[in-house]
């Protein structure tokens, strides 16, 4: 997602969540892409502040509901009281992201994403998120955590010669995010056993968390399924440090079992779903949109197409592309840059190395000011491109294995699509929402999954609802449905 000149975009890109069930990826098929090298102006600021900070600006800020709010700070009221520490307290935070996260801070800050509150089919699933993330502060894992974030944490670097291990290179850059680091097997069994029990006694349905885990499996298949760039379908998501392993689902019905049986409970299904009524689902238009190989961004008020064979990732901190096979990558930032420097002069500035002064020129793009240069790395090319539009400078970076006449001349002919968008382009993005109705006598799964406003219509609607695919529909029965 772009916005003009956030703070967070001058950060590495590497941020180190130093507790919680997030932290950065040591594995070593990420790498960050260049930035400018300034000083994270939060540096300073207490741990826990900082923290939250880089939390909101890498999963899309605040999400502002008052009704789910204070919905979910009842949920978290009750899992409280009925927790091996009472005394402890929580702040919740909704993340405006439709990933499907949730992850807690050592002082007892949750966060959840709407990703995750729209996929939840009723309280009893929200609620044992809830409360497995409230294990994981109870057992001092997240403290744990934090420690070893703090012993072995990674600092992003320019792209240089990291480029050089032929492991990385441009699907390292593609998949270059904020990524969750696993808990132990241990510790993941732990929480989930300190969960179940919390959310029983809190009078919540304990078959919540299992179905919960496997409405995340399912989730992870329609994504991979939707995925044409190959990018790993957990990353930025709950799986990715709270993998949904049969084993673990097993686990959780055991825990279930110790409470009550099936069906014993509050699940509180239609109120759930009143509560999520008109939530926005997936991504933002206030973030931008990726769509395929195409960029659109209403609110900034631009848009672009990657190169063929290209499919975009929207995240916090860059548009990312790969080309199908992993060849060839692209990202997409925004950064500051002073009026009076040339462009062809702020891309031999120094911000990336090994740049070939030599191969920079300045040119225009459908009107504005622009510039291009080359950089070489020892497996890796680069063909660096800076648009001025508006106040800010946008930056592509691509980059090839090998980079022949004919993938420069495609990466050029995609930054010559960058231009303005018109005001009824721009008033004709709209936001998806969650919409519950009530189906009808002759309402199918099938005839009321074609009114899903997105791909994969069956699968996602089957999935949104807690559906199996032989499942009937009964007259008056509440379901979710995504449309604008």
């Amino acid at each position: 997602m772009l916005r003009a000149r956030p703070a967070w975009l001058v950060v590495p890109v590497l941020l180190t969540l130093l507790a919680g069930c997030a932290q950065v990826s040591d594995s070593p098929r990420q790498v960050s892409l260049p930035i400018p090298k300034t000083l994270d102006r939060d540096e300073a600021a207490p741990a826990a502040v900082r923290e939250n900070a880089r939390i909101l600006a890498s999963y899309g800020g605040l999400y502002e509901n008052p009704k789910m709010q204070a919905e979910i700070e009842k949920i978290v009221a009750r899992l409280v009281a009925a927790s091996e520490r009472p005394d402890l307290k929580y702040q919740v935070t909704m993340l405006n992201s439709p990933a499907v996260n949730a992850f807690a801070l050592p002082n007892g800050n949750l966060y959840v994403s709407r990703g995750l509150i729209a996929l939840a089919a009723d309280k009893a699933e929200l609620a044992s998120v809830l409360a497995h993330e409230m294990g994981h502060v109870i057992a001092r894992h997240a403290a744990i955590r934090a420690e070893q974030a703090r012993q072995t944490a990674l600092i992003s670097q320019v792209v240089s010669e990291v480029l050089s291990d032929p492991n990385m290179g441009a699907l390292a850059l593609a998949k270059s995010r904020l990524t969750l680091a696993a808990f132990s097997r241990a510790q993941e069994f732990e929480a989930d056993g300190i969960g179940i029990g919390i959310s029983a006694r809190a009078g919540f349905d304990s078959y919540g968390a299992a179905r919960f885990l496997t409405a995340m499996q399912r989730n992870a298949d329609v994504k991979g399924a939707s995925n044409a760039a190959g990018v790993d379908p957990h990353v930025a998501d709950f799986l990715s440090s709270h993998p949904a392993t049969p084993e673990r689902v097993k686990n959780a019905v055991a825990n279930a079992r110790q409470f009550s049986g099936p069906g014993n409970g509050e699940r509180d299904h239609d109120a759930y779903l009143a509560d999520i009524e008109g939530m926005v689902y997936g991504e933002d238009p206030s973030e931008g949109y990726a769509r395929g190989r195409h960029f659109l961004h209403p609110k900034l008020g631009f848009t672009f197409t990657a190169p063929p064979g290209f499919s975009l990732d929207n995240t916090a901190q860059a548009v990312l592309g790969l080309k199908d096979g992993g060849g060839e990558a692209m990202r997409l930032d925004v950064v500051s840059v002073p009026a009076e420097q040339r462009l062809s002069d702020y891309l031999k500035s120094g911000w990336i190395d090994n740049v070939d002064a030599s191969s920079a020129e300045d040119f225009s793009i459908n009107g504005f000011p622009a510039a291009t240069a080359s950089a070489k790395g020892e497996r890796w090319s680069f063909r660096l491109f800076a648009v001025r539009f508006g106040s800010d400078v946008y930056r592509f970076i691509f980059a090839a294995r090998d980079l022949t006449a004919a993938s420069d001349k495609s990466f050029r002919e995609s930054v010559m699509t960058f231009r303005r968008m018109s005001v009824r382009e721009s008033a004709g993005v709209k936001p998806l929402h969650i919409r519950v109705i009530a189906a009808k006598a002759d309402d199918t799964i099938e005839t009321l999954a074609q009114r899903m406003a997105t791909d994969h219509k069956l699968e996602r609607f089957l999935l949104l609802n807690g559906f199996q695919s032989h499942d009937k529909l009964k007259p008056g029965q509440k379901v979710k449905v995504v449309m604008e």
